[in-house]
């Protein structure tokens, strides 16, 4: 069974096929996409025009990608840490055996 996702945005439906295999909830993600887009849809007064509604979907895909940067930013200095403490750990591995 093909599932469809739906997203409400700006008052329309739009809907979504996920690619099949896909591991993650695309419905999670979908409700995800629209909280940005809510977040930045409330800092416009005329929600309404065309002109604004591009500017509220690139700000929330500006603010999108700056969080998944932050992430991965987070990630490598957490995956350096955990290779400087395996590495420590070895090293006094090491020299105890000796």
């Amino acid at each position: 069974m093909d599932e469809i996702v739906k997203i409400d945005l700006f008052g329309e439906e739009f809907k979504f096929k996920p690619d099949k295999g896909q591991t993650y909830d695309p419905e999670r993600i979908a409700a995800h996409v629209k909280e940005y887009i809510d977040e930045a849809e409330s800092l416009f007064q005329n929600k309404t025009s065309s002109k604004n509604r591009i500017a509220i979907l690139l700000l929330a895909a500006m603010n999108l990608s700056k969080d998944y940067h932050e992430l991965r930013l987070k990630y490598s200095d957490l995956e350096k840490d955990i290779e400087d403490r395996v590495s420590s750990l070895l090293e006094k591995i090491e020299k105890t055996m000796k």
